[in-house]
């Protein structure tokens, strides 16, 4: 009967091994990382990255992460690229070729076709004698001293280095043009971040018809038929100059309640939040949301440059806008 397999201890083998793969490219920082990204800093196209296998894979995830952090980039399969697809690569790219071999068929099979173009080659391998390391401008060596598979075949700490060091290029690249989170959220646009630095209160705020008031004197329960129809859950109150007198909400109503207040008889001045949570027009939805968590509030008021209210947002609204 075979042993109990300890899983966790194999895992941990491993995780220690990548790590120790990631630590030892501080090693490999030489001076031709400062010049690739100097490259690519200069370069007027865009940065294509090839790669074959595993380190395909590895290229993806690299051209991915620089074109969201503000340096143009896509993937190129090589084997796709000698068919045709090497037409997409023009003067004024920079191609970033990875394989840790420095030897991949398919990726030196279009060397001659690469240098031909005139287009500077970043190449990021294990090996400095390699043939695609020799043939690039810059070389950008990710060894490692052992796979984390116990044959040391399968790649595993290698591409983990090569993706690490692919951060590396595309963080410092970021930081040297100035990349910030509003260029950020302008390339994630259905991302929460992007939701948060880019969607204002006026937005989705509730206004016009669909912006629920009432003035001072209304009763309470006239205020009501207001608050359900907008289904707001709340109704602004509103002096005969249109400015903010208060408040009144659900919670409110409860209270109103629970008090034994007549509804029919009484104004809805008597029994509304007078000094009500209310923010400007223009902020963002996560500041407006930022208020209500902080004043542990469900609805909120929006106001013009001449502070009078012109709509209202409650929680509901911002969490279908996907700011919560």
């Amino acid at each position: 009967m075979q042993d109990k397999i300890d899983f966790t201890s194999l895992a941990e083998a491993v995780l220690r091994i990548e790590a120790d793969a990631v630590t030892y490219q501080l090693q490999n920082l030489e001076q031709s990382f400062n010049q690739a990204c100097e490259l690519i800093l200069a370069c007027q196209g865009r940065v294509v990255v090839i790669g074959m296998g595993k380190s395909g894979h590895i290229g993806r995830k690299i051209a991915a992460t620089m074109a969201s952090t503000g340096t143009p980039s896509f993937f190129v399969h090589p084997g796709e690229a000698s068919h045709g697809d090497l037409g997409m690569i023009t003067k004024q790219d920079v191609v970033l070729a990875i394989s840790y071999s420095g030897k991949t068929g398919e990726i030196i099979g279009l060397l001659p076709v690469i240098k031909r173009l005139g287009v500077p080659l970043i190449a990021m391998s294990g090996f400095d004698k390699s043939s695609l390391a020799e043939n690039a401008d810059v070389h950008i060596r990710v060894s490692i001293e052992k796979e984390a598979c116990p044959m040391n075949l399968a790649p595993t700490a290698s591409t983990t280095a090569a993706l690490a060091m692919g951060d590396a290029l595309a963080v410092s690249l970021l930081t040297a043009r100035g990349f910030d989170e509003d260029d950020f959220a302008l390339s994630h646009p259905g991302g929460s971040l992007g939701r948060r630095l880019l969607l204002h209160v006026d937005d989705i705020m509730h206004q016009g018809e669909r912006f629920p008031s009432v003035l001072c004197n209304t009763l309470i329960s006239d205020a009501l038929l207001e608050m359900t129809r907008s289904r707001l859950g709340m109704t602004t109150v509103l002096t005969e100059e249109g400015a903010l007198a208060g408040l009144f909400t659900d919670g409110d109503l409860r209270r109103t309640i629970e008090a034994k207040i007549d509804i029919h008889t009484t104004s809805i001045s008597e029994v509304m939040t007078k000094n009500c949570t209310s923010v400007q027009q223009g902020i963002l939805a996560f500041e407006a949301l930022k208020v209500m968590e902080d004043n542990k509030i469900n609805g909120l008021v929006i106001l013009d440059d001449e502070k009078k209210p012109i709509g209202a947002v409650n929680m509901y609204d911002l969490l279908k806008a996907g700011v919560v």
